[in-house]
């Protein structure tokens, strides 16, 4: 078995991190939120999606964008 040493450069995966800061928004939501679930609505408001803010509001990401070619 070949095991890669310690100093190897870690390598980031832009949206799959991006994907863990939105999960975790959402279990924010859930644990301050009245009830059992989240609504719909609710969901949407906390991910930035549906409705015409969505469409006119820009999102500016908390995290750099992947690198072109790579």
């Amino acid at each position: 078995m070949h095991v890669a040493p310690p100093s190897t450069p870690t390598v980031q995966d832009h949206v799959a991190l991006a994907e863990i800061e939105l999960c975790g928004e959402l279990m924010i939501a859930a644990s301050a939120a009245d009830g059992e679930r989240l609504s719909s609505d609710r969901i949407d408001e906390v991910l930035n999606v549906g409705g015409p803010s969505a469409l006119t509001t820009p999102v500016t990401p908390s995290v750099p964008p992947a690198p072109d070619g790579g």
